[in-house]
């Protein structure tokens, strides 16, 4: 078996889930597939709190993702886009990020470089709501993703992802280029899923990108947010999940569901 595991992918049924076609490696393909993914595939922690994580082989992730139309967080999304994209003839890295690297915050977070046409690119499927199409990685690149402006800066050996709020420019993530291996994520995702200074361990999170809106749940609150900035809350009730869940592209049995409430 490979490291990455790429024959307990079924190509087919991810391309069915994402409503993508199979293609030819180019830029516009690697565009193409990126915002289907993302627009098709929530982003969420269910499995953290129902527990215990399942852990990071491909083919628990494809079950989980694909077949039974769940989502999950960045290393499920990166490690099965990455797998689809080697499948489909593209040449990927997996790298690992610095969360708010402002902020010392850690390094958890799971990108995907991909070349195409000579031209590396920023892939990162599963980060929140953050990009729905790839970047460049071109030092200075601005790019709207959605309505939210976004920007790629080069530090020495760290690319910095940076999206623009209204209190000015933002340092999302910084990557380098240094391999990983399947172990590496697996133990960022054990400190992930279990330490209690996790933002995931403790509280739900699910998030969804549509057009020019953004919608996260965190906790008990649902938080719609529009490009312009405006934002709306409420607060979800117990008996208000199972709904509220679906509403996000989660298919989450309801005896599943009564386990994440108090």
């Amino acid at each position: 078996m490979s490291e990455w595991q790429l024959e307990d992918l079924d190509l087919d049924a991810y391309l069915a889930r994402i409503g993508h076609a199979r293609v030819e490696p180019s830029a516009a393909a690697l565009r193409s597939l990126h915002e289907a993914h993302v627009r098709s595939i929530p982003f969420e922690n269910l499995d953290v709190l129902l527990g215990p994580h399942p852990g990071l082989r491909l083919k628990v992730i494809a079950d989980k993702l694909v077949h039974r139309r769940r989502g999950g967080y960045c290393y499920e999304h990166g490690l099965l886009f990455a797998a689809a994209l080697e499948l489909l003839g593209f040449d990927v890295r997996r790298r690992m990020a610095r969360v708010q690297p402002d902020k010392n915050g850690p390094r958890t977070h799971m990108v995907v470089l991909v070349r195409v046409a000579g031209i590396d690119h920023l892939a990162d499927v599963g980060f929140g709501t953050g990009l729905v199409t790839p970047m460049p990685l071109v030092d200075g690149h601005e790019q709207d993703q959605n309505g939210w402006p976004h920007r790629i800066t080069r530090e020495g050996p760290l690319w910095i992802l940076w999206r623009r709020e209204p209190e000015g420019w933002t340092r999302l993530h910084a990557t380098d280029d240094l391999p990983q291996h399947q172990i590496d994520y697996d133990v960022s995702n054990h400190y992930i899923a279990t330490n209690p200074k996790s933002p995931f361990s403790g509280q739900l999170v699910a998030m969804t990108r549509g057009d020019h809106l953004s919608t996260r749940l965190v906790g008990d609150t649902l938080t719609t947010e529009h490009a312009g900035g405006d934002q709306t809350k409420r607060t979800i009730t117990p008996g208000d999940l199972h709904k509220t869940l679906q509403s996000l592209g989660i298919d989450l049995p309801e005896d599943q569901v009564t386990t994440l409430t108090p």
